[in-house]
Formats: structure tokens, C-alpha cells, sequence
């Protein structure tokens, strides 16, 4: 059993920021990698932002620039620093990880937070 709780979600006024944070918990062998996407009404759910155990990231054009994906191993958990929030980054974000467990095999399989709401306006 694995579970991945995310916080730090709220409402922001344009410009403002939000600290996003997901820890993940369970029979966990290792985490490759983790990462934030996103989803509004009417709109499918699209990434933000991933980061590789190894520290590498990517970012959707959408967020480069404003957004800090980061981790702490130790804790199983990923970051998302967002500056500069603006209305169109208003959605529910979820926390996704890819690992294996004990009970798994060592396979990795994919793993989905319960999500948490930004919402961006004045």
C-alpha cells in the first residue's frame, strides 16, 4: 500500500506564491520520479513539472520560469515552488510518483495524490 499526500494548495492573489508539497508513504523500495500536474474544469490534466531521483527536471512551458520543482529523498517528498501565480494556474494539482514496492516485485508502477486546489485570484 502506498499513499501520497499533497499540501500547501490554497488561494492567491495574482503574482503570490505557493509552496506545494507531497510525501509519499508505504512499503516503498525506491522512487524514480516524482512530479506535479495539474488539472481545471474542462480541461484535461497536463504536467507541470517532474524531477528524476537523480536531481534532473523538466517543466511545461507554461510554468518554466516561475516554478521550482524540488525534492528530499530522505522524506519521499517533492516540492513545487511557484512565484509569480497567475489565474490561468488556478486548478486542482496532483502529486504523482513512480516507484516499486516490497510487495510489488521491485516493478515500478505510477502513483496519484489525492490532489490539492490552487486557486489564483484577486
Amino acid at each position: 500500500q502506498v499513499q501520497l499526500v499533497e499540501s500547501g494548495g490554497g488561494l492567491v492573489q495574482p503574482g503570490g506564491s505557493l509552496r506545494l508539497s507531497c510525501a509519499a508513504s508505504g512499503s516503498i523500495v525506491s522512487i524514480s520520479s516524482m512530479g506535479w500536474y495539474r488539472q481545471s474544469p474542462g480541461k484535461e490534466r497536463e504536467l507541470v513539472a517532474t524531477i528524476a531521483a537523480g536531481g534532473s527536471t523538466n517543466y511545461a512551458d507554461s510554468v518554466k520560469g516561475r516554478s521550482t520543482i524540488s525534492r528530499d529523498n530522505a522524506k519521499n517528498t517533492v516540492y513545487l515552488q511557484m512565484d509569480s501565480l497567475k489565474p490561468e494556474d488556478t486548478a486542482v494539482y496532483y502529486c504523482n510518483a513512480r516507484l516499486s514496492l516490497y510487495t510489488s516485485g521491485s516493478r515500478y508502477a505510477w502513483y496519484w495524490g489525492q490532489g490539492t486546489q490552487v486557486s489564483v485570484s484577486s
